[in-house]
């Protein structure tokens, strides 16, 4: 791409996204689905002016790194602790039965390949944390129990998901499953959050000292912390990410989750908090809707066939497992209110961009015909664009139930 028409696809996604934010937050939609929608417009869905390429790609993963700092600051760390054997439940419930039942449907009812039926089950596992924490933003509800058990099982979610795609992966590319390579993303994958919360510690103490006694130029903290964001994503590459979805593993599972123990670090001092608050957010508003204007670039609505008899029964039937998979797992919990878990349960439901990868890898590894992939890009899109509507509507319910 030359230079004149990346600043021309920018300047478009920046412009729209601002647009159909306001216009949608006007409307009382979630504003996220105003820049996931602006990016279905000016994507090949519709317009067909702006594509997505290498360079935006890294734009919008630092837009979803600095979203997911932001949730790690305005997370309760005690409640987080204390809801997580809930989350647990959650994101296991909810990666096993999707995945089951996705497989179960592809391979024994449509007679599917097996390595397809499990891309189709891996697809169903996904739950997109930066489409569901920026809805419980947009409402107002990030702070809720519901919002910190759905954070802790996204989290669990995201590293399920990346091992199976490194399994799959290997499984496509060879017809067999690499054990070493698997154990060792394991392995990465539990090194690093053993490790995160004291490294956040000592980092965030480092970064608060030098900005009280030392510094003497503006800008530190966004510099130091972006600087810190784009270290850890190298290093965690240098890991043991595979070259095949080395973004996907480094950016999600490794990089940006280091960030939610990183930000609740800086909770020590709420001055402080509140400063580097300040100063992040410019930077966050600036990034985060790129990321979600790329998650609308990369749905292709014109490749979806629609007048296939199996699309559609296909369609359905996983799109049903999909929606139960993640509800059933919040219905697991004990001892709680079944509004609230039909709330924790929708919350999980979008797959967003990490559908996405699924199907695409699925897709690009020719373990998808085009009908098998418009199928699963339809349940993605359905799954990420209803459950915003539904999360406001469930709600505004328990807030009128609070008023009685």
């Amino acid at each position: 791409m030359e230079m004149h028409e990346f600043i021309l696809a920018l300047l478009l996604i920046l412009v729209s996204a601002r647009v159909f934010a306001e216009i949608f937050s006007y409307l009382k939609i979630p504003p996220v689905l105003g820049e996931v929608f602006a990016g279905i417009l000016i994507g090949p869905s519709v317009l067909g002016i702006v594509e997505v390429n290498e360079i935006i790609k890294i734009l919008a993963e630092i837009g979803i790194i600095l979203l997911l700092f932001e949730v790690g600051l305005e997370t309760d760390l005690k409640k987080l602790q204390k809801e997580g054997s809930k989350s647990v439940i959650v994101a296991i419930f909810g990666a096993v039965v999707p995945f089951a039942g996705g497989f179960v449907i592809s391979y024994y009812m449509f007679n599917l390949p097996l390595v397809t039926s499990l891309f189709i089950g891996g697809t169903l596992t996904a739950t997109s944390i930066g489409i569901t924490i920026r809805v419980l933003k947009d409402l107002g509800k990030e702070k809720t129990t519901a919002s910190q058990i759905v954070v802790g099982a996204a989290v669990l979610d995201d590293i399920i998901g990346v091992i199976l795609l490194v399994i799959l992966a290997d499984f496509a590319l060879t017809g067999q499953v690499n054990l070493e390579n698997t154990i060792r993303i394991i392995l990465l994958v539990a090194f690093f959050f053993a490790t995160a919360p004291v490294l956040a510690a000592g980092m965030s103490k480092f970064i608060h000292m030098y900005d009280l006694r030392y510094r003497r130029l503006p800008g530190f903290i966004p510099t130091i912390i972006v600087s810190l964001i784009l270290f850890f994503a190298y290093v965690a590459h240098l890991f043991g990410a595979p070259e095949i979805i080395g973004a996907f593993a480094a950016g999600i599972a490794l990089s940006k989750r280091f960030f939610l123990p990183f930000g609740i670090a800086f909770k020590s001092d709420p001055h402080f908090i509140e400063k580097l608050e300040s100063q992040m957010k410019p930077l966050i508003y600036l990034f985060t809707p790129i990321f979600f204007v790329t998650v609308g670039l990369s749905m292709n609505l014109k490749e979806i066939d629609y007048s296939s008899p199996t699309f559609w029964l296909l369609a359905a039937i996983l799109l049903i497992v999909a929606v139960i998979g993640k509800i059933g797992g919040a219905y697991m919990i004990r001892n709680m209110d079944g509004l609230k878990k039909l709330i924790i349960g929708t919350s999980m439901v979008p797959r967003g961009e990490v559908g996405l990868i699924f199907a695409e890898l699925g897709r690009t590894a020719k373990v998808f015909t085009n009908e098998i992939y418009s199928v699963v890009v339809f349940v993605v899109v359905l799954t990420t664009l209803v459950p915003p509507f539904i999360m406001k509507y469930l709600f505004k319910i328990e807030e009128e139930r609070l008023k009685k």
